[in-house]
């Protein structure tokens, strides 16, 4: 009997080591499963609804001009206050409304240029100066009319390339603001795309994502101003610690803290996936999804130390929402 009693007693203590292994094993999971990216849901845009916009942003203020809204190609300004967070209604665009257009900001002064009015692809080229609220023409985008491209400054230049004018294009032009003058830039051997995706970080833009062919480029570069570098793919699977494959057009894109950043756009299908590029490792990581609903075509602010997302749509639906992204701070932590 007391031989049982040691045996039963040995099986109860064999018992409480493996639950107790089991609550450290699922705390330490637990630990490990923690994500970082939180989406906070900023104040509401004060105008209607719409995609493919441009956006630029200019000290704390970002900017946010024409678009589609499912019925009209719009000509409306509007600036937001990162610091307030509210949005103040400008001068309207002077040239003709449309969407697909790109934009960027060099020198306290915003650039649009290129899109497609819902009859023609467009090739004016347009300063915004805030100090004064005015829009000034500048020389036509020497590049053919298009829409679907993308836009970037770096190193006091403007540069507009890719895109779609009647069939896809690769090619990129260098827009010098002191003489108001455009020269081919050349070296990409990437592929013809639109749609695609541009970040900058530290004076690099970074180049991927987008259709060719009604097919994803997987394919990614680095522009200095200078010279093109081709990256890692976008299909990475060589490599067991980095197995990614991010297939993306009409995403948005952003920089935040020397880090890149895509989300939204089609994958098939609309999705929410956020991806984060590291430029020290040349590696992606994805981060917990976008928490507003699934769209394409949306626009980005990037300011010193926060990032929006906002606007786009899904099918005919348009949105107005706008999401600050923190990636330093846990999903779904309460503020």
């Amino acid at each position: 009997m007391r031989k049982t009693n040691l045996t039963q007693k040995g099986k109860f203590l064999f018992l409480i080591t493996l639950m107790s292994l089991s609550i450290i094993s699922c705390s330490s999971d637990d630990d490990d499963d923690d994500e970082y990216g939180n989406w906070v849901e900023s104040s509401t845009f004060d105008g209607n609804s719409r995609s493919n916009s441009i956006s630029f942003t200019i000290g704390t203020k970002g900017y946010l001009v024409t678009g589609y809204d499912g019925d009209d190609y719009l000509t409306d300004t509007w600036e937001y206050n990162s610091e307030g967070d509210y949005w103040t209604k400008k001068a309207d665009f002077p040239g003709v409304g449309r969407s697909g257009a790109v934009g960027f900001s060099i020198n306290g002064k915003g650039y649009l240029g290129t899109g497609y009015d819902g009859n023609n692809e467009l090739n004016d080229f347009w300063e915004y100066d805030p100090s004064t609220d005015t829009w000034t023409q500048k020389a036509d985008f020497a590049g053919t009319a298009r829409y679907g491209a993308i836009g970037f400054s770096i190193s006091g230049d403007g540069y507009i390339g890719t895109g779609y004018d009647g069939s896809e294009q690769k090619d990129f032009w260098k827009y010098n603001v002191a003489t108001d003058s455009w020269e081919q830039s050349l070296g990409f051997g990437g592929q013809k795309r639109q749609d695609a995706s541009v970040f900058v970080i530290n004076e690099v833009a970074y180049i991927g994502l987008g259709i060719h062919n009604g097919a994803y480029e997987e394919d990614f570069y680095s522009f200095d101003g200078t010279n093109w570098t081709r990256l890692t793919d976008l299909d990475d699977d060589e490599d067991d610690d980095y197995d990614y494959e991010i297939l993306l057009s009409s995403g948005t894109a952003f920089t935040l803290n020397g880090k890149g950043y895509v989300t939204t756009g089609i994958s098939g299908s609309i999705t929410t996936e956020t991806w984060e590029y590291d430029p020290s490792t040349d590696t992606w990581e994805e981060l917990p999804d976008f928490e507003g609903s699934a769209r394409q075509n949306a626009s980005a602010f990037t300011f010193d130390s926060k990032a929006y997302v906002l606007m786009g749509r899904s099918g005919s639906y348009y949105f107005d929402d706008v999401w600050e992204f923190r990636p330093n701070e846990l999903e779904n932590e309460d503020d």
